[in-house]
């Protein structure tokens, strides 16, 4: 037979045990939880030390990567860096410029951004503007004149050195460490749009020992070619050509082809490219030659200016 005092006893130890087990692995427990919790708390800690001392920059290659703060070095590109993305082009862009004739008074602001930019006295040009006049019995308008950046440009064809060539982005542009300056593509170009360097550059002295940036055509070189350049080093920042945004009238429209879509320079209105040109009449010059222009002009009808004689005596020629 059972002792019931036993028992009782029994179940008492047991009870006792019992509650003294989970009382330390409760104990236990809140240790691990604290612990772990300091763990992480330290470590959350040591990551967001650690994020606020890294910086996050893109390589040359379009790859994001976070280095340490304390190792950024400021870095010039190097030449063979600047004529590799020089020849590459932007990637996926068809840069396309249309010129509003109607609006042109000759300002003459983008000739002398773009003079500025490129280190260009002031009887050297990238882009002029013309007296243009179709007949006597019509009057006469401003023509600014850039490099027309031809899909099929004759002046590429006849360089015997790969100086001067077109990008997969529809700029043509123009290698001066390649270039001879035998002025074959001068000689080509139907729209007279290239300079020869006959002088020493205007900011020689000043631009001696920078890397020479293909994009930009700086520093320029006795002897060599220069000309429009569509402004590539800023579009590669994804900034508007100079000429573009230093116009006050709105003559300039820029963007890419394959968007559709250019701004405008002095609004910033953007419009479907092939509407702005469907709508205006736009043409190209010397079509009939097949050089296929990528800068479009609308005619000067409906103008907001009247042609007058303030600064008609600068004008390089006309026609």
């Amino acid at each position: 037979m059972k002792d019931p005092e036993k028992d009782d006893n029994l179940d008492r130890e047991l009870e006792s045990s019992r509650r003294d087990f989970l009382k330390k692995l409760s104990i236990a427990g809140a240790a691990t939880v604290a612990g772990a919790a300091a763990i992480y708390t330290g470590y959350h800690y040591e990551k967001t030390k650690e994020s606020a001392n890294m910086i996050r920059v893109l390589t040359e290659d379009n790859r994001l990567v976070e280095i340490p703060k304390d190792q950024v070095k400021e870095y010039a590109s190097s030449l063979t860096v600047l004529q590799t993305r020089g020849r590459e082009g932007i990637p996926g862009k068809r840069w396309v410029m249309v010129i509003d004739l109607s609006k042109c008074r000759n300002a003459r602001k983008c000739v002398e951004a773009c003079q500025g930019a490129h280190h260009l006295r002031p009887y050297e040009y990238h882009i002029n503007t013309l007296v243009m006049q179709e007949s006597v019995n019509t009057p006469k308008y401003f023509m600014p004149k850039p490099c027309q950046h031809c899909d099929n440009p004759p002046c590429v064809s006849v360089c015997p050195v790969d100086a001067t060539y077109k990008r997969p982005d529809g700029i043509v542009l123009i290698d001066n460490e390649r270039c001879i300056g035998c002025r074959f593509c001068m000689a080509a170009c139907p729209y007279s749009a290239r300079m020869f360097h006959w002088q020493e550059p205007k900011d020689a002295e000043a631009d001696k020992g920078k890397v020479y940036d293909i994009e930009l055509n700086v520093p320029q070189k006795k002897g060599t070619i220069s000309k429009c350049l569509f402004s590539a080093d800023r579009l590669r920042e994804n900034i508007l050509p100079y000429c573009v945004s230093a116009c006050p009238n709105g003559v300039y429209w820029f963007g890419d082809e394959n968007e559709d879509a250019v701004t405008n320079g002095t609004t910033k209105e953007t419009v479907s490219f092939k509407e702005l040109l469907k709508k205006n009449s736009g043409y190209t010059l010397l079509a009939e030659l097949g050089t296929k222009p990528r800068v479009y002009y609308l005619p000067a009808k409906n103008r907001l200016f009247e042609f007058g004689d303030t600064g008609e005596d600068n004008k390089e020629a006309t026609t």
